[in-house]
């Protein structure tokens, strides 16, 4: 049996579900745009450069789901994935998923992007397991706050292991453990796999893919020979 885990935004996904909920929310009227848009963009643009603060953002990113009810939010979730996730969901990212579904392999989508923004999209590509930051809930509304440790950086490599393990699985019940990621915030778990492959990558990925004789894929122009 394989392992094969995807990062989302910017690797499964053509744009970044966490920055485009925000965005969304803006348009509603849900958020102030004066307000959140400029911060909404600092917190994308220290993401990419790898210098994000995970708390100080998911302070912000959180806060808005504490103020509504989550059947309010879940009528947003839909008409959020019409307009802005299924339209930057390409064949390639999908047809890529189903290869690995088709053959068997153990898949999980692993990403900093909270659980309510994910959990639809991770369902639309017909993955059965998510590791997320989880949005902290009690009552049945959202506190705005995380619970637990995010998914993030390093994080991602302690929140692999423990759902490995709560399946009675580590590292070494796998022939071979893929991770897709576009990001360089996702070295450290590229690092861990036995099969990293960056996707579309970031300046700094790319260059250490290519020191390290790592596939570089692109799920815009995709090209199956990467695969090999």
């Amino acid at each position: 049996m394989n392992l094969a885990l995807f990062d989302l935004d910017n690797t499964l996904l053509a744009g970044d579900s966490d920055f485009e909920w925000a965005q969304y929310l803006i348009a509603k009227g849900v958020l102030d745009r004066e307000v959140h848009e400029a911060k909404n963009q600092a917190f994308y643009d220290a993401y990419k450069a790898g210098t994000l603060d995970i708390h100080a953002f998911l302070e912000f990113q959180l806060a808005p789901l504490a103020r509504h009810a989550r059947a309010e939010l879940d009528v947003w979730h839909r008409e959020f994935m019409e307009t802005h996730i299924r339209p930057v969901i390409g064949t390639a990212a999908r047809t890529l998923v189903e290869r690995h579904l088709s053959a068997g392999d153990l898949c999980a989508i692993v990403t900093a992007t909270n659980s309510f923004v994910t959990g639809p999209i991770c369902r639309e590509f017909g993955i059965s397991h998510l590791i997320a930051t989880i949005p902290a809930h009690e009552g049945g509304h959202f506190t705005g706050a995380p619970r637990g440790l995010p998914a993030f950086r390093e994080g991602k490599i302690t929140r692999v292991e423990a759902w490995l393990e709560s399946l009675g699985l580590w590292w070494g019940s796998f022939e071979q453990s893929s991770f897709y990621s576009d990001s360089l915030n996702d070295l450290p778990l590229l690092a861990k796999v036995s099969h990293p492959i960056a996707v579309d990558p970031d300046d700094t990925l790319r260059a250490h893919a290519s020191q390290h004789g790592w596939p570089i894929l692109s799920l815009r122009v995709y090209d199956a020979s990467a695969q090999k």
